[in-house]
């Protein structure tokens, strides 16, 4: 695998391209690291395994090359900046100064740096924040957060945004919006489809030159914020993992994220004295995802029992390589950045394989194990097909270990790879049993669950589930909590909703979490220093994350 999003199956296309490139051969990175290194330059590499690239800069659009590479951050900012792996910390301002909800969430005022300028000399004024929403508004397809806008007006100085609902649980999600200039974007006839191939924004950088190979970004010539240290960014799309992994290890890359089975021999031992990486998680997850529109896959005993035979740290070492964070809490929360939303009964849970226990909770539910074989109440034996896509190691040694595991129970499995295009088509439109899959993530748990359980966006089968609940969970329960805590006033109330989705994941399983979702990176320390650790989590260190400009604006040239 070369790289997932963590987007809704929209963004398939982007981590579906795989066209021949050769690893290495881009003249932006030949030159790298001679004559002093990157650093002394002013250059810094970046690169993903993603192939070649359509010249696209449009900031809101997830396939766009900007998107898959990163660079729309670099360009394009946000009103204030959150800080991806502590999602529950107070944002930095950045083009706002200050943002004020009031009423429930449902209203939000901004107040502008009056600083800020666009990258052509002109003023970032409330026109273009305000002109920014419409724009969100009016063409859902540039909504990729799907924000419920209603009124939009500028109030002198000042932004404000009015909603019929609270927006609790989107507040991260509007104020890191990009802010695009209104005397652009207001003659572009179709925004939606619009490449925008010279962007324009108040960002640091300006896009140089773009090839299907390599992208690259200089500084501008003034920076609102002040000077920067990185002068120019090239950006190289590699084929697979591994020519990109090739170039990590020779010093050609120095930023990626790359999944590596052996990343001790294959990279760090190239250079143990600068190659690092740090694979922090969010609050969102990886984990095995059933069609509960299929029998018996629709029963929760079945579910919850294959759930407490499942070894996770089987699956942390040997199909993850220790670089994705492991899932220790049966809830799916990721520790420890979700310490502060597990409910009292789950502190002290564990994932720790229970088969035993399993095979008490299949019994009570009516399963009988029989010459080994484990039937259904009906009598028919439990058999399932787990699907993914070919070349996709993490995932499909994953599934190698499940179905070991789930044998202990009497349950015969069978692994079946799809390209990755089939396979996100079966996935949206409920054509499978059970695969491995990712969720979304946001400031708190809320957007794991409600892309897992909510009734809401719940889709028949054969109609394609853009949005989420690929598994066709039905739970009135579910979606009635996770409406309360998005509607929540008050912090009580929704705690008692948290823990109402916790419990229904642990006890009914609608997806067995196998692994928190990192938003890490490999990074090397020879030419630049600054980067974000574990000792200084200022921000995550993958490049195609929110707050990766505050990273690059973090660096400087090593000594």
């Amino acid at each position: 695998m070369s790289v997932r999003r963590r987007h809704t199956l929209r963004a398939l296309s982007v981590a579906t391209a795989v066209v021949a490139l050769a690893a290495g051969c881009s003249s932006a990175n030949s030159g790298a690291n001679k004559g002093g290194g990157a650093g002394a330059s002013g250059v810094l590499t970046l690169g993903k395994p993603d192939g070649p690239q359509t010249n696209n800069s449009n900031p809101f659009l997830a396939t766009s090359a900007s998107a898959t590479l990163g660079y729309r951050f670099m360009i394009y900012e946000p009103l204030a900046m959150t800080n991806q792996i502590r999602p529950t910390d107070k944002a930095d301002p950045w083009l706002a100064t200050a943002w004020d909800w009031e009423s429930n969430f449902t209203k939000l005022t901004f107040t502008l740096d009056k600083r800020a300028k666009w990258a052509d000399g002109k003023p970032l004024t409330a026109a273009d924040v305000a002109f920014t929403f419409e724009l969100l508004k009016k063409h859902p397809a540039l909504n990729g957060n799907g924000i419920p806008y209603d009124g939009i007006t500028v109030e002198g100085e000042k932004v404000v945004l009015t909603f019929k609902e609270s927006q609790f649980v989107n507040q991260n999600k509007i104020i890191t919006t990009f802010v695009v200039p209104k005397h652009i974007w207001e003659k572009v006839k179709n925004p939606e489809t619009w490449p925008n191939r010279t962007p324009v924004g108040s960002g640091p950088y300006k896009l140089k030159t773009f090839t299907p190979q390599t992208t690259t970004l200089t500084a501008a010539s003034a920076y609102w914020k002040g000077e920067t240290k990185v002068k120019e960014l090239r950006y190289s799309a590699y084929n697979d993992n591994s020519a990109a992994t090739t170039a990590l290890a020779n010093g050609k890359l120095e930023w990626s994220f790359v999944f590596m089975p052996n990343y001790k021999q294959l990279f760090i031992a190239k250079d143990a004295k600068n190659h690092k990486l740090w694979f922090p998680s969010g609050l969102g997850i990886h984990g095995l995802w059933f069609n509960t529109a299929r029998k018996p896959f629709d029963n929760p005993a079945l579910r919850k029992a294959m759930a407490m035979v499942i070894d996770r740290k089987a699956i942390h070492v040997q199909a993850q390589a220790t670089l994705y964070p492991e899932i220790s809490n049966p809830t799916g929360i990721p520790l420890p950045a979700g310490e502060p939303f597990l409910a009292p009964e789950y502190k002290n849970a564990t994932t720790k394989p229970d088969v035993a226990g399993a095979k008490k909770i299949l019994d009570e539910a009516g399963f009988k194990l029989s010459g080994g074989v484990l039937k259904d109440p009906g009598g028919k034996p439990v058999e399932l097909t787990f699907t993914d896509p070919a070349g996709w190691n993490d995932y499909i040694t994953g599934l190698s270990i499940i179905k070991d595991n789930i044998k202990q129970l009497g349950i015969e499995a069978k692994v079946k790879t799809q390209t990755a295009e089939a396979w996100g088509t079966d996935v949206a439109t409920g054509k499978f049993d059970a695969t491995l899959h990712w969720t979304n993530s946001g400031a708190t748990p809320y957007d794991m669950y409600q892309n897992i359980m909510d009734g809401a966006i719940l889709q028949p089968i054969g109609k394609s589930a853009q949005l989420g609940n690929f598994g066709r969970f039905k739970s009135p329960e579910a979606t009635a909590a996770l409406k309360e805590y998005a509607n929540a006033t008050d912090d009580a109330t929704r705690t008692k909703a948290m823990n109402t989705l916790q419990k229904i994941m642990v006890e009914q399983a609608p997806v067995i979490p196998t692994a928190a979702a990192p938003i890490g990176a490999e990074y090397s320390t020879k030419n630049w220093v600054g980067w974000p650790t574990e000792q200084d989590p200022y921000a995550a260190p993958q490049h195609t994350q929110p707050d990766a400009l505050e990273v690059v604006l973090n660096l400087k040239p090593a000594k």
